[in-house]
């Protein structure tokens, strides 16, 4: 689900972005149902007594109040007033979204305010119906939302575990602590099936195997929700599940998130499909479409896949919901008005900021017919269904707010059990590991002690960039975890940020991998590790040259191209992204005072890992199922380190400047009345010298550019053509990180794709000599006119005499807050 709040006025620039025209992609997109498989959902999803209640309801509800339950809302642009006016019948919780604006809100708060919206749903209205809502939150990997939970690794290291019943008593941990905050309905599991590892969302993919994708979807399923029975509601420690992202997310052209899958039906169907069948048999109560296409047509349109094929030959009777403002993508639709995709068979819009247009919309499209009677009762009775099966109604209600559910001891054994289980054995030469007891281990490396980067993005907040140790106390990094195994068997531990050391150590350990990422922000065009900058590969080299025995810890949210760094390590071990209990990794790689590990590697590849930068990987350095195990004796030999791909035709769309210099294929240039400078090693001056810039240091060493005007001035970030449609169509907005040091210098003019804002409000009233944060939605630009699909400036900055500014950072990103344009430029 897309996870950051966004503005209407985008939004609406989504209308008619199908992508081919409905007639042609209709035909290549045709379903025949008699190839898919066959699955039913439970007969215990409802019972004879329920159903009577509902068409009780039908009847008595007006138009309005039908309408309204299609329609979910996010709490950033929500509140609890709003349902008395507009009954709507789901709120959710975007990823940058947290009770009353604060992401780091505690479970009592969480339920609290479910509690507030759902007690104003349950006022009767003037006919004397109440429907209570539905509130829905993406908890992937643990109940991620709240600090303090327990963090599971990510769906890939689950992968690696191949352990079903290790993924059922994960789902009823993690419904337990959902339901602990008075939530009863998870965005999860998701059944996707990566097939082109460039794709952000990857690591939210099991495997590769659709087998294990099935096993592990009812597993999932049974764990969160619990085994549905008749006449009984889901438990108070059991949650809805979401069989996620129908269909084929993972199998889209060239990895392209929000792309289209051109696999033909039989393909569509053996490595896409195989998980729905086992999730709905388990009893899955809702279904989310997915953003993507299928030959063209977009799945929150595809009748003959929501309805022919999901519905009526895979027996699905509980809801499908929308995924955000995905049914704006329909051909012919807009975020505010789309009757295609209820006709097609979405029963719920996911509709964060555009539900009040929406549901205005819908309302008239009901009562002309446009929406059959028919069509809407359908998705009205499948929804209730769901909202009786959960116990949310006063009769029978369930009781979802036991915050002492919270990473309990017992949860986070079982997280940490996981992470061992995640871990991959690439490579051992030597038999340097495990850690012999009474060793001097160096621990070194970026990854080494961040919370942020072993738990991977959808953490705290969808991009998951920000989280710190704070945010789970209750957990250890991984150099605590190693720290405390290593003293225990006796032996010295000690902490480099660069791979320093004062005494010459027995082996060093490097933790390195990705930085955290979600969807849009981890689409990457190679699978080539640190492209540029290879510090890490740096940093084993270093110790290697030593003579130290160096064992590599990789962390990252798929394979990726990495011989170099294998070869310059005795030994490699896939750690994936294992979440926030770091003391598993040293279960597995340090021996205790006996000579014995806790665990032993038993984790697999689930993917491919490669052997070049291309993807799909069509030639693997090591098959799925791959994993060495403690005992194995074969050495890995010096690999290839030849990439095979034009790493320099990989174009970098949004990240403009940061760590003090322009950031490739971007380039740095000042301009004043005498012409333009590139700069390419400050101090540099205009060629009229009334801009000054040079490097300085403000949080590290020269990790910022200092701008200093005596006359009328501008500095540039300028590249080779972007498209940012697809940043302007998912709410993104132009970020500068930076201080203002002197206000003088009026105005202060930005620029974007040659449109042209004046900003001198926003730099007064900047605290001055400190770093600052200024957004500006791209729905700005775009609205003024800029063709954002070929962009060269993607930012200006015009000054004059008097204006002093430091700049941090320049980058384009998803918004959780509806932000204002600043006034054009005169």
């Amino acid at each position: 689900m897309r996870r950051h709040a966004i503005a209407v006025a985008t939004a609406l620039l989504l209308a008619g972005t199908a992508g081919v025209t409905a007639s042609a992609a209709d035909q290549a997109a045709a379903v025949h149902p008699e190839l898919w498989p066959s699955a039913k959902s439970p007969a215990a999803i409802t019972d004879a007594a329920t159903e009577a209640r509902i068409d009780a309801l039908l009847k008595r509800m007006t138009i309005e109040q039908k309408v309204g339950q299609l329609v979910q809302g996010d709490i950033s642009t929500i509140t609890p007033k709003d349902l008395e006016t507009y009954p709507l019948g789901s709120i959710l919780a975007g990823g940058n979204s947290g009770p009353h604006g604060n992401e780091r809100s505690t479970a009592a708060d969480w339920a609290k305010l479910v509690g507030e919206f759902r007690a104003v749903s349950l006022k009767p209205q003037a006919n004397g119906v109440a429907i209570p809502i539905i509130f829905g939150v993406d908890a992937v990997h643990g109940h991620n939302n709240i600090p303090g939970a327990t963090l599971f690794p990510h769906n890939i290291g689950l992968g690696a575990a191949r352990d079903p019943e290790l993924i059922q008593r994960i789902g009823a941990v993690t419904g337990a602590e959902i339901a602990g905050s008075g939530i009863e309905w998870t965005f999860a599991p998701t059944l996707a099936v990566p097939q082109d590892l460039r794709w952000g969302r990857s690591y939210e993919g099991y495997a590769s195997d659709p087998k294990l994708i099935a096993d592990y979807a009812r597993a999932m399923v049974l764990g969160l929700q619990g085994k549905l029975v008749s006449g009984q509601s889901v438990g108070a420690a059991h949650v809805a599940a979401t069989a996620k992202h129908f269909l084929a997310d993972g199998g889209t052209f060239e990895g392209k998130d929000q792309g289209d899958a051109k696999a033909d039906e039989k393909e569509l169907i053996a490595k896409h499909a195989q998980g729905y069948p086992a999730a709905i048999d388990a009893g899955a109560l809702t279904v989310m479409a997915s953003f993507s296409s299928w030959q063209g047509v977009k799945h929150h349109g595809n009748k003959g896949l929501l309805t022919d094929a999901l519905k009526d030959k895979m027996g699905f009777a509980g809801f499908v919901v929308g995924d955000w403002n995905g049914h704006g993508q329909v051909a012919g639709c807009s975020v505010t008005d789309c009757a295609q995709s209820i006709n097609a068979g979405l029963d719920m819009f996911m509709a964060p900021d555009s539900w009040k247009g929406l549901y205005e919309t819908t309302v008239r499209q009901a009562k002309d017919g446009t929406i059959s009677a028919a069509r809407l009762d359908d998705a009205v009775r499948r929804i209730l269904r769901v909202k009786y099966k959960l116990g949310l109604f006063p009769e029978g209600h369930v009781d979802r707010s036991q915050v002492k559910a919270l990473g309990t001891p017992e949860h986070l054994a079982i997280a940490r059990e996981a992470v061992a289980k995640s871990l991959v054995l690439l490579k051992n030469n030597g038999s340097v590991l495990p850690i012999k007891p009474g060793a001097r281990v160096l621990v070194t490396g970026p990854a080494a002690n961040s919370m942020a980067i072993q738990s991977g993005g959808w953490t705290i907040s969808w991009q998951g960039t920000d989280v710190t140790h704070a945010d789970f106390p209750n957990g250890q990094t991984i150099w605590e975890g190693l720290d405390k195994a290593v003293r225990d068997a006796g032996g010295v531990a000690s902490l480099s940020d660069d791979g320093v050391y004062k005494e010459k150590p027995d082996v060093a350990i490097v933790v390195f991998g990705e930085a955290p990422y979600a969807e849009f922000q981890g689409d990457v065009p190679t699978l080539d590790y640190q492209p540029s900058d290879a510090t890490d590969l740096a940093t084993l080299k270093k110790l290697k040259a030593a003579g130290i025995p160096v064992v590599a810890l990789f962390l990252s949210g798929r394979p990726m191209f990495t011989n170099p760094e294998i070869n310059a390590a005795d030994a490699f071990v896939a750690g994936w992204l294992p979440g926030s209990q770091g003391a598993g990794v040293a279960d597995v790689l340090v021996a205790g005072k006996d000579g014995k590990t806790v665990r032993g590697f038993t984790g697999t590849l689930p993917f491919a890992w490669p052997a070049d930068a291309r993807s799909p990987v069509e030639t693997p350095q090591w098959p799925v199922g791959y994993g060495l195990k403690y005992g194995a004796t074969t050495d890995v030999p010096q690999l290839s380190e030849a990439l095979r791909v034009d790493i320099a035709a990989a174009l970098n769309v949004t990240t403009y400047f940061t760590g003090g210099r322009a950031r490739s294929p971007w380039a740095l240039s000042i301009t004043d009345a005498g012409g333009a400078r590139a700069v390419d090693s400050p101090p540099v001056s205009s060629p009229n010298g009334l801009l000054a810039t040079r490097s300085v240091d403000v949080r590290a060493q020269e990790d910022g550019k200092s701008f200093i005007w005596t006359g009328p001035a501008s500095f540039h970030l300028t590249g080779p053509f972007a498209d940012l449609s697809r940043q302007l169509n998912n709410s993104f907005a132009l970020r500068l990180d930076w201080r203002i040091d002197e206000t003088g210098g009026l105005p202060v003019k930005l620029a974007l794709g040659g449109v042209t804002f004046d900003i001198s409000d926003w730099v007064k009233t900047a605290p001055k000599g400190e770093v600052a944060t200024l957004k500006v939605p791209l729905r700005c630009f775009a609205d003024a006119g800029a063709n954002l699909t070929r962009v060269d400036y993607a930012t200006s900055v015009h000054g004059d005499k008097g204006l002093a500014v430091t700049l941090l950072n320049t980058n384009v990103e998803a918004v959780g807050e509806n932000l204002p344009c600043p006034p054009a430029a005169k």
